[in-house]
């Protein structure tokens, strides 16, 4: 599904380079759920950016499903976002005057879905997060657990192929990360391929895969089992 090959993405701050990322070389298959952990600057963020198609690189190739996103004009990037990758991050951005279901309506506003149908796949993304009884309910009115679930129905509402969780329980208690893992976790299981961009090791290792980022570059990709640096050319296939 994903594969990135020489990705450099470098940044001019002050009127100096930096090098965010460095020859960063990483395929992921469809299916996966894989962990990107680092630091703080280890350019993990800049690296969700890229494959949400939120940003470019400087130099090398991203290709998604088998297409090279430099050949996407902006139009084209906007459709694959809007279609085929939903986001996740820490914090929730509902729209605080919209309710539970007019949230994860949005998206399919934007992709001129009938009323109707949004109606209708609203519903069933809330219930599929247990939020039902909550549907008309503000954000205001709903505590950090329900919000993040809000969140995750809007992202998975157009049915993307990818879900990309920036540090999905950073704003959470336990309690509610635990809940909130559990529910991506088990979208993965259904085929919904999951990338966790986050600090947590905790977290981190609960993936199947971890790629670990410093200063930039891919220092560490492992398996779940197995133990020692390896190229991401040599894990997963298109």
């Amino acid at each position: 599904m994903i594969e990135l090959a020489g990705i450099h993405r470098t940044f001019e701050v002050g009127g100096q380079p930096v090098r965010a990322l460095r020859d960063v070389t990483l395929r992921i298959a469809g299916g996966e759920y894989v962990s990107i952990m680092g630091a703080s600057g280890s350019g993990k963020s800049t690296l969700l950016n890229l494959l949400g198609c939120l940003d470019r690189p400087s130099a090398g190739s991203y290709r998604f499903g088998g297409e090279e996103t430099a050949a996407m004009g902006e139009l084209e990037l906007s459709n694959l976002r809007r279609h085929r990758i939903g986001f996740v991050f820490q914090f929730f951005h509902l729209v605080p005057r919209l309710t539970a279901a007019g949230n994860v309506e949005l998206p399919m506003v934007f992709a001129g879905v009938p009323p109707a149908e949004r109606r209708e796949r609203a519903a069933q993304a809330l219930a599929r997060v247990g939020l039902t009884p909550r549907a008309e309910h503000r954000p205001s009115q709903l505590s950090g657990g329900e919000q993040q679930r809000v969140a995750i129905a809007r992202a998975v509402v157009m049915r993307p192929s990818l879900l990309l969780a920036d540090e999905p329980t950073g704003n959470l208690d336990s309690a509610s990360g635990r809940e909130i893992v559990d529910l991506i976790e088990g979208m993965n299981a259904e085929g919904l391929t999951l990338v966790v961009v986050t600090h947590d090791p905790l977290l981190g290792v609960r993936a199947r895969r971890q790629v670990r980022l410093a200063d930039g570059v891919v220092v560490a990709d492992e398996t779940a089992g197995a133990r020692g640096t390896a190229s991401g050319a040599e894990r997963g296939s298109a």
